[in-house]
């Protein structure tokens, strides 16, 4: 498995989500169906609250694959959704999914209901022709038969024996117990689904937290209490088996949103009021749930369901895709040996999709890490959908600065990992977000004013939406599939991943851990055990990278070289050298480079003296004896949850291996000496079992028989060595060996032949433009080249993309070698227009650029030109500023690049009588500005985007009443350079964002144009002179972004209306339409749709068919990005990476190039030399 091997100390089982829920249709068109994979998907409150988020008329396509590890929450998730469809009253459905503790009828109700579903799921096709199958599917047989069996548990807990049972109850009340004697006065985990709110929410969210765990419900009646008495049997069994392991943080609160609860209050909030209007939002989902299964004229929707690691799982579905194999030989997950095979009534009749236009990820980065999600994910996203959206989600934190640590979770720079992944953070490169973090940047400032010893928060919840980069450009989201992928230079690649790789595993070292953390010891010791990458890691983002660039097989060996170089020229990683043999065994297995050494022949020695043919890859399986891991368990307690990996230890070698898979169970060997293999038949009690540990790992043949005498060998079980482990080296040495055998051991060590894994890399084909393209001047000039990529002289960051554009019109030929030079202007974030006089192209680009800084290199004689561009990026020019918001059609329906949209109709309105809206709603929207946007505003310096949050701020604090004086709803937006006005927004409402937590203004936009104002001139004088207008005054640029921001605005919240064949937009390929003043920038096709809000007011009803209607929110500061300096002291040597010895030295001729010392400067002259420009 590519990731470390976690001993699991206290197992905890997630029964209720811990995240309010959020809409997985949020960035996707309501015309487009959506096939949307949940990894770790948890309860299923995302999926009842998508479905709820729908229109009324439901003609979208839904199908969710719902993927978790713990058999135990999908079982419950299946119950729940069956109940809702057997039309079970809300509140029985409420007890039996968030009570501990049942009464009668629930527990009856409950059981009856298990029993039914073990009736109908016997095997898949019995399950298919149930009344359930046409919605709930099953990806694979084990699935069903793990739910199943599931079910049987809950339904037959009844009847255990009595001293189970009471092992039972008195393990649950024991746990209740010691939460209520730990739980602090205030639960912040809680309050943090009041979003804006949060505040207010905190002691009355607390109280009802304490008191769920100290009765088990969530009643406030005390007769209710008491009679809720019968354990819930769905609460009873997780992978830990039968007992209590519920976590210490579970509350029925957390998936609700409990903005409008304290943020409408007109008086104290009490418990009870709190818990009506929870239930009232669960009985909401599962109406309308119920609805979209059963009513006819809607789509219904389909829930799928797989119980299977993330990572695993992923694997699965990207072999199907590429090889359709059901059954690709990957384990489920760690700890188990069962192999998921695919559905195969779903997934060959092509109705199960493998490729996703929604990915998400819950908070699996902090359980994988980031880079693993995003190697296993990012192949699945089918791109060359209309849209497509990968969400990563992290509640926790362990560095210095939790507002900047996600920057560092990539490891690299995040331009360069955006190109090598085809994905990038929507908010690095639009600067702002339409999702607030801002109760979780006040939360977290105030844990800072504490001492440090006294700290206590270790969690920071941060959502990030990742889409193709060039999706934001409405040129190059059309041409991104035709593109050949872009080239790195293969010397810098090699550099830039070596670095990678250095930055990955250098905190292995005690040296550099010490260095790195010397300002945050404590909490790094602490999370020293928390680790997420092993070689096989690194070696799947190299297949990723390889994927996605699709390099001739000499570049990538040259791209692959010099990464070995670096790795046999750095020495400053000490232990790297003990990984080495992990690395070079997993770069040829996967198929990504093989070092000469490995293309030797294996001697026919040791354990292959008898082979008929010695195999490149072995695995080596051990049989380690229950006492020994019992001893380890033991140990649990003093360090957390440590890691293990497998190790082979000669007299002069020592040399680890980490991707290891481990179950219980019993290998027996079969075969013969010449021809061995093995069987295993897997413990079903797990830990709870008598069986031993059974561990494999595979690694080349080569290092077993060319080093040491294989006599001398020993395959070790180890503890990995981290500061947070240390203490265990009284009980198992300094090595921390749990357990070793010699290689030679027949009865304990097996050695089997592994094949290597396919490697050959899936080619992209490029995809033909069709005719209906808007794109200007396609090869009218003559075919682009794939473009090049230069990296700095670090090889850290890219400096500039070069397109060489090969003249082949004969008509440019002659013109061009006449003399004449091209025009070149930046059009759009990724795309360059390079002009003759006589026609035109359009150049892009796969990422955005900086266009006024181009230059242009013209090759008259040999008939090309190439556009030279810097990258873009956060706080640079042109890019995204040329257009902020937008808005962009490829292959289907309009879509959003950076803001996310919102049906206001289910969307609850602010009560503007509310007891404290002040107290939330200023600080909220007062916090859309960075510290950098508030000196600039401070100084009265032009900045686009700091004058559209400061419009956006007046519109908001004026239309709510919160600061200067009653609200006032009717708004137009002046130039004040002209003093000019062209825009009247009509403010109907206020409403909760409650996904993103913050707010929305629910309003209806009337573009002034002097054809229009002929048309309503009585009207619109009489609004005038008596409706109250207030001006919003826009500086400079600020009116073309607002231009920008409409259409944006409008297509947001467009549900109930579609963009017709007569659409403006599609006729003339521009959003917006324009940008000049007293010109409309929106299509007609949403004009006068959903206007009931400007309908209720007299004075505003005339213009009902002139407006359209727009969900106005705050754009916020992203509080990871701030504008840092290069570091010279973190320069370089090109050659080993060194630091410099003793300082960094720079190549004399050229100024680029740095080394450490003399001597790799003149190991590198003779590469160098004839590339050095002097």
């Amino acid at each position: 498995m590519a990731h470390p091997l976690v001993f699991p100390g206290k197992y905890f089982f997630y029964p209720i989500g811990n995240t309010s829920a959020v809409c997985m249709t949020r960035d996707i068109a309501p015309e487009e169906p959506a096939n949307i994979l949940l990894l770790g998907c948890g309860d299923p409150r995302n999926v009842l609250y998508t479905i709820f988020c729908e229109p009324d008329t439901r003609s979208r396509a839904l199908d969710f694959t719902c993927c978790d590890f713990e058999p135990g929450v999908l079982a419950r998730n299946v119950l729940l959704l069956t109940m809702i469809v057997d039309k079970y009253s809300s509140d029985t459905i409420w007890n039996t999914f968030f009570h501990m503790y049942l009464d009668q009828n629930s527990y009856e109700t409950l059981v009856e209901h298990c029993k039914k579903l073990v009736a109908v799921s016997d095997n898949l096709q019995h399950w298919g022709e149930s009344s359930y199958g046409p919605f709930i599917k099953m990806s694979t047989e084990y699935t069903l038969s793990e739910l199943r069996h599931h079910w049987s548990l809950y339904a037959d807990m009844q009847n255990l024996p009595p001293v189970r049972a009471k092992a039972i109850h008195d393990a649950f009340a024991q746990l209740l117990k010691s939460i209520l004697d730990k739980r602090g006065p205030a639960n912040m985990t809680t309050a943090r689904s009041a979003g804006p709110a949060l505040y207010n929410a905190v002691e009355v969210v607390s109280t009802q937290s304490k008191q769920y765990w100290k009765t088990g419900v969530t009643f406030t009646n005390s007769k209710q209490i008491a009679a809720a008495k019968l354990l819930n049997p769905t609460f009873a069994y997780s992978l830990r088996g039968e007992g209590c392991a519920v976590h210490y943080g579970t509350d029925p609160l957390i998936p609700f949103h409990l903005a409008p609860v304290f943020g409408n209050a007109r008086r104290n909030v009490s418990a009870a009021s709190l818990m009506t209007a929870v239930r009232g939002q669960f009985r909401d989902w599962c109406g309308a749930f119920y609805t979209s299964v059963t009513s006819p004229d809607a789509v219904t929707p389909i829930i799928r369901f797989a119980v299977a690691e993330a990572t695993a799982f992923c694997k699965a579905l990207y072999q199907y895709h590429v090889a359709c194999t059901l059954d690709a030989g990957i384990p489920i997950a760690q700890w188990k040996t069962q192999l998921i095979r695919l559905n195969g009534r779903e997934y060959e009749t092509g109705g199960a999709p493998v490729l996703f236009n929604v990915i998400d990820t819950s908070n699996l980065d902090d359980h994988i890490g980031l880079l693993n999600i995003l190697i296993a994910a990012a192949p699945l996203l089918l791109v060359s959908a209309p849209s497509c959206v990968l969400y990563t989600e992290s509640l926790l934190f362990h560095g210095e600065d939790a507002t900047k640590e996600f920057k560092e979770k990539l490891y690299a720079d995040i331009t360069v990992m955006s190109l090598l992944t085809g994905l990038c953070p929507v908010d690095y490169l639009s600067g702002f977000s339409t999702r607030s973090n801002v109760h979780e940047l006040m939360l977290y400032a105030s844990s800072q004013q504490t001492s440090s010893s006294k700290r206590t928060m270790s969690q920071f919840h941060q959502v990030t939406t990742w889409k193709p980069p060039s999706r934001g450009d409405a040129v190059a989201s059309q041409v991104q599939l035709a593109m050949r992928p872009p080239i790195f230079e293969p010397s810098q690649l090699g550099t830039f991943l070596y670095d990678t790789y250095h930055q990955l595993f250098e905190q292995e070292d005690a040296v550099h851990f010490w260095r790195l953390n010397q300002n945050n010891l404590p909490r790094a010791v602490a999370a020293s055990n928390i680790l997420h990458y092993v070689r096989e890691g690194f070696v799947l983002l190299l297949k990723l990278v390889r994927h996605r660039l699709q390099p001739p097989h000499e570049q990538w060996l040259e791209v692959m070289d010099r990464f070995v170089n670096l790795l046999d020229e750095d020495h400053s990683l000490s232990m790297d050298t003990c990984n080495r043999q992990d690395l070079l065994s997993q770069l040829h297995r996967h198929g990504i480079y093989t070092i000469s050494f490995l293309k030797t022949r294996a001697a026919k020695i040791g354990r292959f003296s008898s082979w008929k043919t010695v195999p490149s890859l072995v695995r080596i399986i051990m049989v380690v004896p229950r006492e020994k891991i019992s001893l380890l368990q033991k140990s649990v307690e003093e360090i957390g949850t440590p890691l293990l990996q497998c190790a082979i230890r000669g007299k002069h070698t020592f040399n680890i291996f980490a991707s290891v898979h481990a179950a219980f169970g019993r290998a027996t060997s079969m075969g013969s000496k010449s021809d061995p293999w093995v069987t295993f038949e897997e413990d079903p009690e797990g830990w709870n079992g008598t069986s031993p540990l059974v561990m494999s790992f595979t690694m080349a043949t080569i290092f077993i028989t060319t080093f040491e005498p294989p006599e001398n060998l020993r395959i070790c079980l180890v503890v990995r060595n981290t500061p947070g482990s240390v203490s265990l080296v009284s009980k198992f040495g300094i090595e921390l060996t749990v357990f070793s055998a010699n290689l030679m051991d027949e009865s304990t060590v097996y050695v089997l032949p592994e094949q290597p894994l396919p490697s050959k890399a899936t080619r992209i084909e490029p995809t033909h433009i069709g005719a209906h393209s808007n794109i200007h001047g396609t090869n009218a000039i003559g075919t682009a080249n794939p473009v090049n990529i230069e990296l700095d002289e670090q090889c850290e960051m890219v400096t500039s993309f070069t397109s060489r554009i090969a003249v082949e019109s004969e008509k440019i030929k002659r013109v061009f070698a006449a003399g004449e030079t091209p025009q070149v202007r930046q059009v759009s974030p990724c795309t360059m227009r390079l002009s003759f006089e006589s026609c035109c192209q359009d150049v892009s680009f796969p990422f955005a650029v900086i266009g006024s800084q181009h230059r242009l290199r013209l090759a008259r004689k040999s008939l090309y030109i190439e556009i030279v561009v810097p990258a873009y990026g956060p706080f640079k020019a042109d890019g995204m500023k040329l257009n902020p918001f937008p808005m962009v059609q490829s292959g289907g329906p309009f879509n959003l690049f950076s803001i996310h949209r919102a049906n206001l109709d289910r969307m609850p309105i602010l009560d503007m009588k509310a007891q404290k809206l002040d107290e939330w709603l200023n600080p909220h929207v007062g916090s859309m500005m960075s510290k950098r946007e508030r000196s600039l505003r401070k100084h009265e310096q032009d900045d686009t985007m700091m004058h559209i949050k400061d419009s956006l701020h007046t519109i908001l604090v004026r239309s709510s009443g919160i600061q200067g004086g009653p609200p006032i709803r009717l708004l137009c937006l002046r130039d004040k350079a002209t003093n000019n006005c062209d825009t009247v927004i009509f403010i109907a409402d206020l409403r909760f964002d409650l996904q993103c937590h913050t707010v929305a203004c629910d309003g209806y936009v009337l573009p002034l144009t002097r054809d229009l104002l002929r048309r309503i001139e009585a009207p619109f004088t009489k609004l005038v002179t008596t409706g109250q207008m207030l001006n919003v005054l826009m500086f400079n640029e600020e009116v073309t972004a607002w231009k920008q921001l409409l259409p944006a605005l409008a297509e947001r919240c467009r549900y109930s209306w579609s963009h017709g064949p007569n659409c403006e937009y599609k006729a003339q390929g521009n959003v917006p339409l324009t940008t000049d003043m007293e010109n409309n920038p929106l299509c007609s096709c949403g004009m006068g749709k959903n206007v009931e809000g400007v309908e209720k007011e007299s004075l505003w009803r005339p213009f009902a068919p002139y407006v359209t209607r727009i969900a106005l929110s705050p754009l916020f500061a992203v509080s990871y990005l701030e504008p840092v300096g290069r570091d010279p002291s973190l320069h370089r040597c090109y050659v080993c990476r060194g630091k410099g010895e003793p300082k960094i030295r720079t190549c004399s001729g050229c100024k680029k190039i740095r080394y450490c010392s003399e001597m790799c400067q003149r190991k590198h002259w003779p590469v160098h030399k004839p590339k050095c420009k002097a």
